[in-house]
């Protein structure tokens, strides 16, 4: 398995968020890349392959160019007022207030994200860039040919929507790969987001849609972040309506409870006929993840890996939340190996 990678991830660094009503060092840091090459690289999972540039037109097919334009711009803006510290989003809109991006940085921050997770560098634009090329050079591979890759995508995705930041995630890199997929041919793509925090942004994207099944396996939205959107009737909209799957789960879910939700969503996954599995793939459902309230242990990731594999279809992985540093290596790697012996 090919495993895509770019050292510009880096670029996203010293940033922070909002916990606890606290400003801390976020959660989500270059370390976490750092441990998962080391683990496939002692494992010999496959070779690392550099992104190939894309462009932001396939970008552009999922997320609002206003959007994108905001990212592209906002540490530039930032700076213009004399702060040369992260920037952080401090306040959002009500229901009832006008939708109108402000022209103060302050405000547009507001506007494009509905968290303070989402803190802007230096070099996070560069970062989300290469992050997007990550999985659309992934999506070439598997396009192409190739039976699975892992795209190692840093920051995270699956929480942004179509014109909105949040969660750690800036360009929704599943949504990305899916609507490129199908772009190159791909009858019907399936997600398969097993993230501990529901995907929020990629279940927005494409809820209107039967092209692209979502499946997501997450905590209980009663009392987990992201906390507005991921409960069980939520099955897609007009002609989406059936291909959104939610799997809600209460805090304290061990493999057992967690494995029967994958049983269905991989059911699911075979019915409609996907032509192509995208795998979001966060290993934070571990058992001592520290923002997350499951209790999987690391031998359960080969089981990941090997229920996945039987559907027997072309499979790209993309990276998305895990923020046990020594052990995010492991998990993952154990998940692709699991995968590869399936």
């Amino acid at each position: 398995m090919k495993i895509i990678h770019s050292p510009r991830h880096l670029g996203h660094s010293g940033h922070v968020e909002l916990m606890n009503g606290r400003v801390v060092p976020a959660f989500e840091k270059p370390e976490r890349v750092a441990m998962i090459l080391k683990a496939i690289g002692e494992r010999n999972l496959g070779p690392l392959v550099d992104p190939a540039a894309h462009g932001l037109d396939p970008i552009l097919k999922v997320h609002d160019a206003d959007y994108i334009h905001f990212l592209a711009q906002a540490w530039e803006l930032w700076t213009q007022d004399g702060r040369d510290f992260p920037a952080l989003p401090s306040f959002w809109r009500a229901p009832g207030m006008r939708y109108v991006e402000p022209e103060n940085i302050d405000g547009k921050l507001g506007h494009f994200s509905f968290d303070a997770g989402c803190c802007i560098v230096a070099g996070t634009w560069d970062a989300v860039q290469a992050g997007a090329d990550i999985a659309l050079t992934g999506v070439d591979l598997v396009a192409g040919g190739e039976a699975s890759a892992f795209a190692l995508c840093r920051p995270p995705g699956h929480h942004a929507h179509q014109a909105t930041m949040g969660g750690y995630c800036f360009v929704n890199n599943a949504a990305v790969a899916a609507q490129a997929f199908r772009d190159r041919g791909a009858a019907r793509v399936a997600v398969l987001d097993v993230d501990y925090h529901h995907g929020n942004g990629t279940q927005a994207i494409f809820y209107d849609r039967s092209d692209v099944l979502v499946c997501t396996i997450h905590a209980d939205p009663l009392q987990e972040f992201p906390y507005f959107l991921g409960f069980a009737d939520e099955t897609g909209a007009g002609e989406g309506e059936g291909f959104n799957a939610n799997y809600p789960l209460r805090w304290g879910t061990d493999y057992s409870g967690w494995s029967a939700a994958l049983d269905d969503a991989c059911a699911r996954i075979e019915a409609c006929g996907a032509d192509v599995v995208i795998v979001s793939l966060g290993v934070d459902t571990y058992k001592d993840d520290p923002i997350s309230q499951f209790r999987l242990d690391s031998p359960d990731y080969l089981k990941i890996g090997l229920r996945i594999a039987k559907l027997a279809k072309p499979t790209l992985f993309v990276m998305e939340g895990g923020y046990a540093v020594e052990a995010i290596g492991i998990n993952v790697a154990n998940v692709l190996e699991g995968f590869e012996q399936g």
